[in-house]
């Protein structure tokens, strides 16, 4: 007979009986500013290699080719985060405590292997990776050097990000904060040291990333053997079971999606501007550019759906529907404002992205002529980034899926390629506005349609449980 989790009282409690508005807040905030900072993450080397000498566009551009391989290891670790960390936080509310515990050890086997796994196979063959996705030849170099030291610390970075959601899972979004926090800032200090001090140019912006998340993934670990921490690491419990081992995969398929459709279809725009411009070079980087702004508006949005993802498993776990619902609520209408503010702003004056990323001429007037058709779906990333998550929180596994290749499986791509064949690069830009704002549509109807069946067949079966119960 395993031995009983200590469950006191402690912040995955407060999940269950704190107000709901400010403990929104207490979730969401913290996981906003993570999400910021993954941005940060993600547009920090960016910034810097655009500033190296004579070779700035050109580092650029292979970033943007970069950033669709560090998303699919992101994919995986959502995969498993994202899909074990949920059936976790269930487990918690439903008082299942020894079996919430094994989810979590399961998920640090699947990470280790998955990690290594990934790690041999992109060094091995960074180069035909980078340019089958559509790399410009004078970019190439620099993409398989950025490329080859990344790979050596995937482990790590699978770690770091596949853990994190299982601190946040107890409630603790400061905490899951900042463990990102800090990888940032030395990601950001270490940058111009790597990169100009001591002239490691693409490499040093590489080396600077992994190793911020290597501290990352330090913090992370000292959490869970901490006495706050509900989760801890039992060897025997690593021990695999199938039955385990699908249901956390089955839930986390949708963030996976979510995040490998990003991959994907990012490769589909390189490949489609490639042929439609000759391989100019200023077209990658404005694509760039914009693929940041996206991120700008929808990471903040994802960090909403996550931060409440804990809130609403344990509180679905519990049976409690009507503090989902108000909560629900809230949050919807906080991801509308969000959206709609940013949206405008990024509408009105776009070439303010290409002013961050130090751009040149040419490509500074690419972004702001097409910017605006790029992102004019993006106002409906309150539906597809904020409820989707509290979608799969909520254990849809199913519908989640097929909402979240709806958007860029069934429509962006296909969309993609007929726009470019008829309007040339134009068709690339056009294509993500149009596809975000109809699939945004479908997911507001499915999701407003489903959600109160969900409810209200958990409430039957929470009234079923305790009919059923003894009489003391």
């Amino acid at each position: 007979m395993s031995k009983k989790i200590n469950f006191s009282k402690n912040a995955t409690d407060i999940l269950g009986e704190g107000k709901i508005l400010p403990l929104i807040f207490r979730l969401t905030i913290p996981a906003v500013i993570a999400q910021l900072i993954t941005f940060l993450y993600n547009i920090v080397d960016r910034m810097f290699v655009a500033k190296i000498e004579g070779f700035g566009m050109d580092a650029l551009a292979a970033l943007g080719i970069v950033l669709p391989i560090t998303l699919i290891i992101q994919s995986f670790s959502n995969l498993i985060g994202l899909g074990g960390s949920p059936r976790a936080s269930i487990k918690l509310g439903e008082g299942d405590n020894s079996e919430a515990n094994k989810i979590f050890n399961t998920s640090f086997v699947l990470l280790g292997v998955t990690g290594v796994l990934i790690s041999i196979v992109s060094f091995a063959f960074s180069r035909q990776i980078v340019i089958a996705f559509g790399c410009p030849q004078s970019a190439v170099e620099f993409a398989v050097s950025y490329l080859k030291i990344y790979s050596a610390g995937t482990v790590l970075v699978m770690f770091a990000q596949g853990l994190n959601p299982f601190i946040t899972a107890q409630g603790y979004s400061m905490t899951a904060m900042f463990s990102v926090l800090i990888g940032a800032l030395i990601n950001i200090a270490l940058d111009p040291l790597f990169i100009f001090a001591f002239g490691m140019g693409v490499n040093g912006a590489s080396l600077a990333t992994v190793i911020s998340q290597c501290i990352s993934f330090v913090w992370i670990i000292a959490f869970f053997f901490s006495e706050k921490s509900i989760f801890k690491f039992r060897v025997k419990e690593m021990k695999p079971e199938a039955k385990r081992i699908l249901s956390i995969l089955s839930l986390g398929f949708t963030p996976f999606v979510m995040t490998l459709t990003e991959c994907a279809i990012q490769i589909v725009f390189n490949v489609n501007l490639n042929a439609a411009t000759g391989g100019n070079k200023d077209y990658n980087a404005a694509l760039t550019v914009m693929l940041s702004a996206l991120q700008f508006i929808s990471l903040p949005l994802n960090g909403l759906g996550y931060g409440m993802q804990p809130f609403v498993s344990y509180n679905y776990g519990k049976g409690d529907t009507a503090r989902l619902k108000k909560a629900i609520k809230y949050v919807t209408f906080i991801a509308f404002g969000f959206a709609a503010a940013v949206w405008s702003v990024s509408l009105a004056v776009p070439q303010l992205y290409a002013y961050v990323f130090s751009a040149s001429d040419s490509v500074t007037e690419i972004v702001k002529a097409y910017t605006p058709f790029f992102l004019m779906g993006s106002i409906m990333f309150f539906v597809q980034m904020t409820l989707q998550n509290i979608n799969v929180a909520l254990g849809q596994s199913k519908s989640a899926l097929i909402l979240a290749v709806t958007r860029k499986i069934i429509i962006l791509i296909p969309l993609c390629f007929t726009l470019t064949h008829f309007m040339g690069f134009k068709g690339v830009y056009l294509s993500e506005g149009i596809a975000d704002f109809a699939a945004g549509i479908i997911t507001a109807v499915v999701i407003f349609i489903t959600f109160p069946k969900v409810f209200k067949k958990r409430e039957q079966a929470v009234k079923k449980s305790d009919s059923t119960q003894p009489v003391n």
